[in-house]
């Protein structure tokens, strides 16, 4: 009898730190970002290489801004400088941004007719963004600094 009450005190043991360490876990990746974490207007600068179609390869580059509105909208205004060729070009589309303050977006680029999408970690409270192009045949990585950090314009 003594002994299945140790094992029985002992396996309850186990599970309590097992879930508790669960919980632990879980909380440490919910960090409290959520759309509204991104609201206001950044300034961003990429580069990188377009590995494909032949016609299209080569260095790529692009600086402007990013407008966010909180509730999962963005906007844009860039400059793009693709394989020595620059243009200016638009950008609408939507963005999400995960509790862990890791997000996605999607946007549709004028007037090339173009939808892309990206990866961001938020660093520096919201006021920076390290950005990955997910599209095939690029490679190419951004940083988002909030023009005016406290306030959003």
């Amino acid at each position: 009898m003594k002994r299945s009450t140790i094992a029985k005190t002992f396996t309850m043991a186990a599970v309590t730190a097992l879930a508790l360490g669960i919980s632990a876990t879980a909380k440490a990746d919910d960090k409290g970002c959520s759309n509204n974490t991104l609201h206001g207007t950044y300034a961003q600068s990429g580069s990188g290489v377009i590995t494909a179609p032949p016609d299209q390869a080569g260095p790529f580059a692009n600086v402007g801004t990013l407008v966010f509105d909180g509730n999962g909208g963005l906007m844009g205004a860039l400059v793009v400088s693709s394989n020595g060729s620059s243009s200016q070009a638009t950008e609408t589309g939507t963005y999400t941004v995960n509790s862990d303050c890791t997000g996605t977006y999607t946007v549709q680029i004028a007037p090339f007719g173009i939808t892309s999408q990206a990866f961001f970690a938020i660093d520096t409270n919201g006021d920076e963004l390290e950005i990955i192009v997910t599209d095939p045949n690029s490679v190419i990585t951004c940083v988002a600094k909030k023009l005016f950090p406290g306030r959003a314009i």
